[in-house]
């Protein structure tokens, strides 16, 4: 039979389900048609990789702790490039900590076998550094939520940019203090806002510092304070209803060593003759991407290498149409009461 035919065949079944019983087969259920000869939609996909390689990606990363914890040394250590301090030129890891009083941004541009990632590192205030941190995730908030507005006016203005800039946040990576003991006051207050806005993936800094049975029992205490407090921690299962099981048990492998618990190095160090990412201490040598020592490499994993475009989908497909409807609505309500 020519796929001419079946087409017909599936069509004509469809139209007599509609007129007997008034519910059409949906056109997932039916069986796909093969053409009988080469058509060429199949290119497609090259086509949208074509286009995707000469616009680039956008990511952009947020990273919130309290001085001091590695947050520049680990974000440099992920992309494995100098994104922060790259101007001076020293070893961070042995600068003194800078209190930064303004939420920072810089910009780069990394290139990887053809592909092209705009990245935006955004630091954050001296955050949990006053005397008085009440208020602590106030500009972190603030930033977050303006970056969605001002995308929201360019997507509402009546001749809007063909590519719109997009510098929402897609991505925080929180620092935990190792403190074996859980989450202080300012993290439940600040994840408990952070969690409804952004993709928050949590981190133990400086894992170095702990016992791998200190370790173990720290992520248990944070994983079901996590759970006390009832935190939308990333990755999501909830607002999908089309992840496959591979899919589903990748997350719960994820969610199960969160938070990773790491140790960031921009330094090559010898080990037996090779060199690796670590770093040296009186104790020994730390080497970063060894799974038995810190979870430096599933972060990774999972942050650039499978989890990457999910963020940014999840950014726009969820947090900021939340944040979008939020603002329509009371746009809506606004313009009633005007009118009345």
């Amino acid at each position: 039979m020519s796929a001419s035919a079946s087409l017909t065949s599936n069509t004509t079944t469809t139209n007599n389900n509609s007129n007997n019983n008034n519910n059409p087969i949906p056109a997932s259920l039916m069986a796909p048609i093969q053409p009988s000869s080469y058509v060429g939609f199949d290119s497609i996909t090259t086509q949208i990789e074509h286009r995707l390689l000469k616009k680039g990606f956008q990511f952009n990363i947020m990273v919130v702790g309290h001085s001091g914890l590695g947050k520049s040394t680990l974000i440099n250590t992920l992309f494995a490039s100098h994104l922060i301090d790259s101007s001076t030129g020293l070893d961070i890891t042995r600068e003194p900590i800078k209190k930064t009083t303004d939420i920072v941004v810089s910009n780069h541009t990394l290139v990887e076998d053809r592909v092209r990632l705009n990245i935006n590192v955004i630091d954050t205030p001296g955050f949990g550094d006053q005397i008085n941190n009440s208020k602590a995730w106030e500009p972190i908030v603030k930033y977050i939520k303006e970056q969605y507005s001002q995308y929201l006016r360019k997507e509402l203005t009546a001749q809007r940019e063909k590519r719109i800039k997009d510098t929402r946040v897609h991505a925080v990576l929180y620092f935990i203090q190792p403190n074996c003991k859980g989450l202080t006051e300012l993290d439940i207050a600040a994840l408990r806002i952070l969690t409804e806005i952004v993709n928050v993936i949590p981190v133990i800094a400086k894992s170095d510092t702990l016992t791998i049975e200190e370790r173990h029992n720290f992520r248990k205490i944070i994983q079901h304070e996590f759970k006390s407090y009832r935190f939308k921690i990333y990755p999501f299962d909830d607002y999908y209803d089309d992840l496959t099981q591979e899919e589903l048990e990748l997350n719960e492998n994820i969610r199960s060593v969160i938070p990773f618990a790491v140790v960031g190095s921009e330094k090559e160090v010898d080990i037996n003759g090779k060199l690796v990412r670590g770093r040296k201490t009186r104790w020994g040598v730390i080497n970063v991407e060894d799974m038995n020592q810190c979870e430096f490499i599933y972060l990774r994993e999972f942050l650039i290498r499978t989890h990457l475009q999910d963020l940014i989908d999840t950014t726009a497909s969820i947090h900021y149409e939340t944040f979008r409807a939020k603002q329509l609505i009371a746009l809506k309500e606004n313009a009633s009461v005007r009118n009345k």
